[in-house]
C-alpha cells in the first residue's frame, strides 16, 4: 500500500526557516511527480510546487507570488524523499501542508493526483 508521509512542521517564529520531508512507500518514486500543497481551514488546497519526474519543478499560479522566492523543492530519489525548503516564513504561512504524486507530471488540479499524504502543520507565530 502507497504511503506518502509528510514530517518536519511545527510552531516557528516569523523569519524563520522550516524543511518539511516527504517520505514515499511502496511507491517507484522515480516515476511520479511530485507536489506540494497546502490548506488552511475554510480554504481551498493551494497548489505550491511540484517537480516532475525528471526533475523539472513547476510553480502554481494561485500561490507563485505568496510564495515566490521562499519556498524551493527538491527531491532524491534515492531516498525516496520530496523536500519544501521554506524561508523567511510569514504567519500567512501557517497551514496544513501536503505533499502529493501522480504518474510521471504535474498537473494543477488536485483530483488528477494519485497519493496523497496526511499533512504536517507549519504555524508561524509573528
Amino acid at each position: 500500500q502507497v504511503q506518502l508521509v509528510e514530517s518536519g512542521g511545527g510552531l516557528v517564529q516569523a523569519g524563520e526557516s522550516l524543511r518539511l520531508s516527504c517520505t514515499a512507500s511502496e511507491l517507484l518514486f522515480e516515476n511520479y511527480a511530485m507536489g506540494w500543497y497546502r490548506q488552511v481551514p475554510g480554504k481551498e488546497r493551494e497548489g505550491l510546487l511540484c517537480i516532475n519526474w525528471y526533475g523539472s519543478t513547476t510553480g502554481y499560479a494561485d500561490s507563485v507570488d505568496s510564495v515566490k522566492g521562499r519556498l524551493t523543492s527538491s527531491r532524491d530519489n534515492a531516498k525516496n524523499t520530496l523536500y519544501l525548503q521554506m524561508n523567511s516564513l510569514k504567519p500567512e504561512d501557517t497551514a496544513m501542508y501536503y505533499c502529493a504524486a501522480r504518474y510521471r507530471q504535474c498537473s494543477g488540479s488536485l483530483s488528477e493526483y494519485n497519493y496523497w499524504g496526511q499533512g504536517t502543520q507549519v504555524t508561524v507565530s509573528s
